[in-house]
């Protein structure tokens, strides 16, 4: 290796050291990006500026960016909601919750790119974990490696499959080269010991961090009423076949029904259209409370709002002594007509009150949960009648009415893209334009719903690879441990395995199925073996990037949400990474048999 490549090794090895002591995973990689983009002026083996932030506007990327969108207007309309809700359930135990989730995402994987998969499936594990007081942090790697095990199993489950099936179609000139299933002899038993491995030592090896709710700790208790909607899912279920009695952070303290109150409702009560549940929780759960299909809140007020409910918020305000309504009730003081905002619920020094909201009278220091225009947070902020005016974040409430347009929107996409009519990417640029279109998301939520610090690593990520290949460093590292094994069939197979394995945690799947594919070829070639094997072991290897979050895309999309550190990621994935692989050199063998070329 020359300089240029020994230089890289060095600075790649501290980036790792850094990210192993939690510094932010965009920034170490900007810097690094920074530090090959410079060391360019001194050597022209370094890629040039243009080529190292190309990934800016790299195709996968922007498909990514899109997808954002996307699973905003089926998060704003509670669509994603209403399709995995009954098939995710109400585990009980956290390897129930992991199977659960697992096995409906590698099966949807297989046919269907991992990324939207992982894309959609974001907001309905968040639901999930608040639901059921599971870390996310138990969720959401064992989400991502899921969409990737799935993804190996057909010749279409992932790019990477297809880039090596491109490849080999274009050098022998025959399409036979892999069928939709081959794949499938070594995928599923991959899958089937990653997913056991991941549910068998999840509770060990999966970190638990601060759930994404906090049951404790917060002084403001609202008591909040919700109407049962007529003709709902809920009615005529039980308090707890309905999910409502064990909510995180609240709990169901009285129901009224036709002038009557039950208090200390049991579990086994039936609910009926029109009854007014009364909860008494943290502001997280009251956000999570009106989310829910087939519940509204109890006051009529927010239906005479002047703007749209796509177009709300929720806003919390104190009361302050100078306020014109204090002494009066809700009701009374006509605060919809004075402020344009709708109190949903109301906090008091950790007071239950009992009253409807409309007979609550106002008291200096109560805490509002107030549904208005953003708005209203602006016009408020410096005025004598409210301290503290705060809007919350994700509070708008979902227009369950556009629920099905928005899933509509996505089958649609899915099917495009999966018919290969459209690219990926344009197949998400309409979705993402439809969504806008139809109202199942508007702009500002559009902007809000994209993590920036995921995209910004996915393109310092293709920088960097760029640089090992510019420097020879990638080549180095496949040739050399290549060469080094000798003219046994199983060894060469597993370093042609091992070698891909580990370039695909630093580069880019596709990137390093790319660069493997040409030694892979030679070493079957000089070996006199069949080159599907080799093929095949390239595609898994390539696609199983475990151990670090930038070894696969959908790795980075769970990096943020789940609380992740990069030593997780390491710890799950460098045993996950070996189980894989052992299971795929076991079954590549009796699938592909190692045999002279003239068999083939």
């Amino acid at each position: 290796m020359g300089i240029e490549s020994w230089f890289t090794l060095a600075v790649l090895a501290v980036m790792v050291i850094a990210l192993a002591r939690n510094v932010a995973t965009d920034l170490a990689m900007v810097a690094v990006l920074t530090v090959f983009m410079t060391a360019g002026i001194f050597s022209d083996k370094f890629p040039s500026p243009n080529k190292l932030v190309a990934g800016l506007g790299n195709e996968a990327l922007v498909t990514v960016l899109v997808l954002y969108v996307v699973v905003a207007g089926l998060s704003r309309t509670g669509a994603m909601n209403l399709v995995t809700r009954p098939l995710l359930g109400r585990p009980r135990s956290v390897s129930s919750a992991q199977l659960r989730l697992m096995i409906p995402c590698a099966s949807l994987s297989a046919f269907l790119n991992n990324t939207p998969i992982v894309a959609m499936f974001l907001p309905v594990v968040s639901d999930l974990s608040k639901r059921t007081g599971i870390a996310p942090s138990k969720l959401f790697i064992p989400l991502s490696y899921a969409t990737i095990l799935g993804g190996v199993c057909t010749l279409i489950g992932t790019s990477t499959n297809m880039v090596v099936y491109g490849l080999a179609v274009g050098e022998l000139g025959r399409r036979d080269v892999f069928n939709m299933f081959d794949l499938a002899w070594v995928g599923v038993p991959c899958a089937i010991a990653g997913i056991t491995f991941l549910v068998v030592t999840g509770r060990w090896l999966l970190p638990e961090r601060k759930p994404s709710i906090s049951v404790t700790g917060d002084p403001r208790e609202y008591t909040v009423e919700m109407e049962v909607e007529a003709g709902s899912a809920y009615v005529g279920q039980t308090i707890e076949a309905a999910g409502l009695r064990g909510l995180p952070g609240m709990y169901l303290a009285e129901i009224e029904r036709e002038g009557r109150v039950l208090p200390a409702v049991g579990s086994s009560e039936v609910l009926r259209g029109g009854d007014r549940l009364v909860f008494v929780g943290i502001v997280d759960s009251v956000l999570d409370l009106q989310k829910l299909r087939g519940l509204r809140p109890a006051t009529n007020q927010v239906f005479k709002l002047d703007a749209p409910r796509s177009e709300r918020c929720m806003i919390e305000a104190v009361v302050s002594p100078n306020n014109p309504l204090v002494g009066q009730t809700i009701r009374d003081g006509r605060f919809r007509a004075v402020y344009n905002a709708a109190v949903i619920a109301v906090a008091r020094q950790g007071e239950r009150l009992r009253q409807k909201i409309g007979d609550i009278v106002l008291q200096p220091g109560d805490t509002l949960l107030l549904e208005a225009h953003p708005s209203f947070a602006d016009q408020q902020r410096n005025s004598r009648d409210f301290f503290l005016v705060s809007r919350l974040e994700d509070s708008t409430p979902p227009g369950h009415e556009k629920a099905w347009l928005a899933i509509a929107i996505l089958v649609a996409m899915v099917v495009v893209a999966g018919f290969e009519w459209l690219s990926m990417v344009h197949a998400g640029l309409l979705a993402a334009a439809a969504m806008l279109v139809s109202g199942c998301c508007n702009g500002n939520a559009a902007r809000r719903s994209i993590d920036w610090e995921v995209l910004i690593t996915i393109a310092a990520a293709l920088g960097i690879g760029e640089t090992m290949r510019s420097t020879g460093l990638a080549e180095a590292i496949a040739v050399g441990a290549t060469s080094a094994i000798g003219n046994h069939p199983m060894a060469a197979l597993a370093a042609v395995y091992g070698v891909t394995m580990l370039l695909t945690e630093l580069l880019s799947n596709n990137a390093t199925a790319a660069l493997m594919y040409p030694i892979a070829m030679a070493t079957a070639k000089q070996l006199g073996l069949d080159y599907h094997p080799f093929l095949i072991a390239i595609m898994f290897a390539a696609s199983c990037g475990f151990a670090t979050p930038f070894g696969y895309q959908t790795n980075l999309m769970v990096y943020g949400p789940g609380g992740y550190r990069f030593s997780d990621f390491l710890r799950v994935g460098i045993a996950l990474d070996l189980l894989v692989m052992a299971v795929a050199l076991a079954t590549i063998p009796l699938a592909f048999p190692l045999v002279p070329t003239t068999a083939s």
